[in-house]
């Protein structure tokens, strides 16, 4: 699961719109070029875990609410792992 190439599901773009900024203002804010945040809001790529935290407080909102569904995603392959290698899920 952690090597395919895909669309990371987010709401970057969302979150950021909601707040009426700018590409180019949040990647100012983070102090990158904004076709970096492009290719989060894209999917392309993820953002790094302290770009995260920065993104979250930036939008005033959680990390899971930005990847919400890609967190789904992966809390239901690390449950079905659990059940797999342990026959139980914590």
């Amino acid at each position: 699961m952690e090597n395919e190439r895909r669309h990371i599901p987010n709401r970057l773009r969302m979150h950021r719109k909601q707040m009426r900024y700018s590409q180019k203002q949040v990647a100012h804010l983070l102090g990158l070029h904004p076709a970096q945040l492009s290719q989060w809001e894209n999917g392309v790529k993820l953002p790094s875990t302290i770009n995260l935290i920065k993104l979250s407080i930036i939008y005033r909102a959680l990390p899971t609410e930005l990847y919400f569904e890609y967190f789904q995603e992966l809390r239901e392959h690390i449950i079905s792992k659990e059940w797999e290698l342990f026959g139980k899920a914590s």
